[in-house]
């Protein structure tokens, strides 16, 4: 599996509650595009239209061989492909509890590009401050930790 766009400040702006994995609708130059890496889901999220799943906002460069580059959109919107049962039970708990869905990476799996997707809750400015100093402190006592191995 070789991971082709990720999406490094989910972690950082969500808590991610759960992850799914759906197939992407593409064409084929947006395929050859994606697997050269010019595939981008910084900005970008899931919604919800008519009992389907879309990613939307993600940005696919046009691929500088294909033949009809003129009425290509590289924000378009792309289908995801989840079971029915999924969309269903990601329905009601985006309604009822106020999640989100956000984009984590894109990949390859054989010949197939997948989105790895979570069910996530944004975090307060509050828990930001937190993870970060959270995060600090283990890197203090790993630094501490490898300093006294050595002495």
């Amino acid at each position: 599996m070789k991971t082709l766009a990720t999406n490094k400040k989910a972690n950082f702006d969500y808590s991610i509650l759960k992850k799914f994995e759906a197939g992407l609708v593409l064409t084929g130059a947006e395929v050859k595009s994606a697997k050269n890496g010019h595939i981008s889901i910084k900005e970008s999220f899931v919604t919800i239209k008519e009992k389907e799943l879309f990613l939307t906002n993600s940005h696919i460069n046009p691929y500088p061989f294909a033949k009809s580059n003129e009425n290509y959109d590289p924000s378009r919107s792309r289908k995801l492909l989840v079971h029915k049962s999924e969309i269903k039970s990601l329905l009601g708990k985006i309604h009822a509890q106020g999640l989100t869905l956000i984009p984590l990476r894109v990949y390859t799996k054989k010949r197939l590009i997948k989105l790895e997707f979570a069910l996530a809750k944004g975090k307060k400015t509050l828990d930001k401050r937190a993870s970060i100093t959270k995060r600090e402190t283990d890197r203090a006592i790993r630094r501490k930790i490898k300093s006294s191995r050595f002495n």
